[in-house]
């Protein structure tokens, strides 16, 4: 089985039922990360962001649809497979630095004790791995400390580092710097660009820290539990040799053909229920549907198949 790293969603669905009542939280989801690409996904409560990572961290499966992670398919995969990929192929960090560090281990200790669960690093290399991992984190100097004598920062640092124990070679995050200050976030997210660059860990960021943009090349934006629109960004140099970081968004287009139009496009041209669609030499044209009274219906018609 190949563990290339890559995340591959396609048509994800995942359906609740509660009370009898059945909530769609993805809608046909489609999702790429290239191996060792680094990414930010954004959205507003409710969009699908958090059932999407549970899935992809394995605690979770979809309801319909294929996602493939590291070469492994979470949709047919069994218990045995799905553990193994838990504790060799994916990293996880959550928010709440609780749920990252056992409160009585120290940094070191928290490293050494997915080293036992895990079984990947050998024992003879399990200390210079550890020391290793706190040294490229910036948290060499907390090894010996435990979570309650730590700031926040570092707290998520050495959690970050307890995630790379295992040598996974997906890093999920879910808000990880959602309780530290602008400062300090910036800081954890160098730290963790630093892992991506050096490491090569496939790395998917969920967050609202409109801070994490300027530390990826890519924002995917998910929508009432669909892929709506990805912002790609690139540095470049101008023509006074000056470096300029530019930015472009792009509708998703899923393999049936559907796209979501940015809401600020929709509220601009007030467009609802149904919109004119026009194929032009290199683009398409959308317009509202909805005619003027006095509209030529013959214009009309003309328009739509042109």
């Amino acid at each position: 089985m190949a563990d290339d790293g890559a995340i591959v969603c396609e048509g994800l669905v995942r359906i609740f039922t509660a009370q009898g009542v059945e909530v769609q939280a993805l809608q046909g989801l489609e999702l790429r990360l290239a191996t060792g690409e680094m990414v930010a996904l954004v959205g507003a409560s409710g969009s699908g962001k958090s059932t999407l990572l549970g899935i992809l961290a394995g605690l979770d499966r979809p309801s319909a649809g294929s996602a493939r992670v590291a070469g492994h398919d979470l949709v047919t995969m069994r218990a045995a497979e799905r553990l193994q990929y838990r504790r060799r192929s994916v990293g996880f960090v959550w928010q709440q630095s609780a749920r990252n560090l056992l409160p009585y281990l120290s940094a070191r200790e928290n490293i050494a004790m997915v080293h036992d669960v895990a079984g990947v690093v050998p024992r003879s290399e399990r200390r210079a791995v550890a020391d290793e991992l706190l040294e490229l984190l910036g948290a060499a100097g907390d090894a010996d400390k435990r979570p309650a004598e730590l700031s926040g920062g570092q707290r998520q640092r050495v959690a970050i580092a307890v995630a790379l124990a295992n040598r996974p070679r997906v890093l999920l995050a879910d808000e990880p710097t959602g309780e530290l200050d602008e400062q300090t976030s910036a800081e954890v997210l160098a730290a963790m660009e630093t892992v991506n660059r050096v490491r090569g860990v496939t790395t998917l960021i969920v967050t609202h820290d409109t801070g994490v943009t300027e530390h990826v090349e890519r924002t995917v934006r998910i929508r009432d539990g669909r892929t709506s629109t990805e912002t790609v960004r690139r540095t470049g140099t101008d023509d006074a040799g000056r470096s300029v970081r530019t930015a472009r968004e792009y509708a998703v287009l899923d393999r049936a053909g559907r796209m979501q139009l940015p809401a600020d496009f929709v509220s601009a041209l007030a467009l609802r229920e149904r919109v004119r669609l026009t194929l032009e030499p290199d683009h398409v044209r959308v317009a509202p549907g909805h005619e003027h009274p006095d509209a030529d219906p013959t214009a009309a018609r003309g328009s739509e198949a042109s």
